[in-house]
């Protein structure tokens, strides 16, 4: 036994892979569920969740031919669901490259057993995200003008000083180091799989994606080095993606949205809701793919510390917002957030209060933390908060200087449909993806087990 694992053993520090596993059952168990034949549960989840994106790509189709006027927006409510999604999307983004950049740079070694899955979960939610971006501008398809590219359109360029502008350089951006991090990580496990292989297009599949790594030193060496700088670009996207989003609102003058909190507010809300999907996702995958001596009791409690501090300090935001409308002594900024409480959409900013400040509560009780139910259930209604704090500043918007442009925002069947859409969408997306690719990283699971089971390995 090592001097490291006694001390571990001493201060009664959990394994991060339990169960005895060796290293040749670290590869068994992960590759398994891209190996097999797809079980019926896969299937049905799988079968249902394409439906739904087939009907709201068929949906998006008919919005294109008949227009913008199906939805229930209107003035003022001008945005309406297509941001709401839009912005509670790119924060479920968040989480992903808060564990694989940020946590890498720190060297948390509990990373290992999520990061996989929370880097691919950060994709398909910003390209969710990004197709809500799309179509809120009614015109879609010249949405390619939002790129300041040279054009045949004379001295035409975007308003650099527009949010929306910001939003797309922000995003793109996200997305494109974001995908160059996964990919480079996955590298390693897809040669894995490549070697493991039987079938001759499954073995031709993992050698194009693998790019002929044979792990010797020199590619080990590489490869640390290239993900030491992605994670070092990637971090400080974490504060400034959804900083910029936040200046989609801060920079109107619009009583409840010009304030100088909404940057570390949606941060914070953004590390919230990503943590909690990522939560929900992996307490799933732990039960269906039998992978819970990877995904142990550590990882989630981990995550469900994080969630209890930034839903603090989301809680701590919304206190201090009523706070500033009152010491302002602004008369509109004060009935803003009046009538954000108390007006007619007053019951959704307390599902809000009552999903991302007390439910996270539970988290301070050790047990509780460790309970999987409680853990998912609890995911589950943070994401419900979350989606429905950006619901609450997009439709209080319905009142504002003048009394004579007020307008309820009622969603219609489309409004619906969209959202539900961007759930199927994401889903499909990540069922594939994990019938595909490990939802595990092989190679960094192997650094973080216990001396004693795989040192003689």
């Amino acid at each position: 036994m090592s001097i490291a694992q006694a001390v571990r053993d001493k201060l009664d520090i959990p394994d991060l892979v339990t169960g005895g596993k060796s290293i040749k059952d670290v590869t068994t168990d992960i590759a398994k569920p891209n190996e097999d034949f797809p079980t019926k549960l896969w299937w049905n989840t799988f079968i249902l969740v394409a439906t739904i994106t087939l009907i709201d790509v068929a949906i998006i189709g008919y919005l294109f031919y008949e227009g913008l006027y199906l939805l229930g927006i209107n003035n003022p409510v001008g945005w309406g669901f297509f941001v709401v999604n839009f912005v509670f999307w790119i924060g479920i983004g968040h989480a992903g490259t808060l564990i694989s950049a940020v946590l890498f740079l720190f060297r948390q070694g509990w990373r290992t057993g999520i990061n996989r899955a929370a880097e691919a979960m950060t994709i398909f939610a910003v390209l969710v995200a990004a197709s809500n971006l799309i179509l809120h501008v009614g015109r879609p398809w010249v949405g390619f003008w939002l790129f300041p590219y040279p054009n045949e359109r004379g001295p035409l360029w975007v308003n650099f000083r527009s949010p929306l502008i910001w939003d797309t350089f922000a995003v793109s951006t996200y997305l494109s180091i974001s995908v160059v991090f996964w990919y480079i990580g996955l590298i390693p496990d897809l040669a894995s799989l490549r070697d493991r292989a039987t079938e001759t297009w499954r073995k031709t599949l993992y050698s194009i994606l693998s790019f002929g790594w044979v792990g010797s030193a020199r590619s080990w060496s590489h490869m640390e080095i290239v993900c030491m700088i992605l994670a070092a670009l990637s971090t400080p996207l974490v504060l400034s993606v959804h900083t910029i989003v936040s200046f989609d609102f801060a920079v109107s003058i619009l009583p409840g949205w010009h304030t100088t909190i909404f940057p570390p507010y949606f941060v914070a809300g953004a590390i919230f809701s990503g943590f909690a999907m990522v939560v929900t996702l992996m307490v799933i995958a732990r039960e269906v793919f039998n992978l819970k001596n990877y995904i142990t009791g550590k990882h989630l409690d981990n995550m469900n510390k994080i969630m209890m501090v930034t839903g603090l300090i989301v809680g701590l935001a919304y206190g201090t917002e009523f706070f500033i409308a009152w010491y302002s002594g602004n008369e509109y900024e004060g009935f803003a957030f009046w009538n954000r409480a108390f007006g007619p959409y007053g019951w959704a900013y307390f599902i809000m209060i009552s999903c991302n400040v007390l439910s996270p509560q539970v988290f301070w009780f050790r047990k509780l933390r460790y309970n999987i139910p409680v853990m998912f259930i609890a995911s589950l209604v943070v994401n419900v908060g979350m989606w429905f704090e950006r619901f609450v500043i997009m439709m209080t918007l319905n009142r504002d200087f003048l009394p004579s442009s007020w307008a309820m925002y009622t969603p219609t069947l489309f409004d619906y449909a969209m959202l539900i859409g961007t759930f199927g969408i994401f889903f499909t997306l990540f069922l594939m993806w994990c019938r595909i690719m490990p939802v595990i990283a092989i190679a960094e699971v192997k650094t973080v087990m216990p001396a004693k089971e795989g040192a003689h390995h």
